[in-house]
């Protein structure tokens, strides 16, 4: 299995809890497809370069996964059919950036 970075982008206008309770239940069907979380990095709020859904900013968290090559479009395409998330970025990482 690869590594991969994947980026997210929340909607600023949830809370931190909410934000917490949408991660944990991200991390859910992340196990569901076999991915494994090797780390996280939640970045916060952050202004945008350009609006998105007539947004300013949002809250970005940064992800490290393993993931079979079978399930990546599987994980693409729940990811944009999640009203929460405004945007993703999914990049194929090697093991050494990951570790440096």
């Amino acid at each position: 299995m690869k590594q991969y970075e994947l980026l997210t982008i929340f909607r600023p206008n949830l809370d931190t809890d909410e934000i917490e309770k949408l991660i944990e239940k991200f991390d859910e069907s992340l196990a569901a497809l076999d991915v494994k979380i090797v780390s996280r990095d939640k970045i916060g709020r952050k202004k945008l370069a350009y609006d998105i859904k007539n947004f300013r900013d949002g809250y970005f968290v940064d992800t490290i996964v393993t993931i079979p090559a079978e399930n990546i479009s599987e994980l693409k395409t729940q990811m944009k059919h999640n009203e929460n998330i405004l945007r993703t970025m999914f990049l194929e990482v090697s093991a050494e950036t990951v570790n440096a």
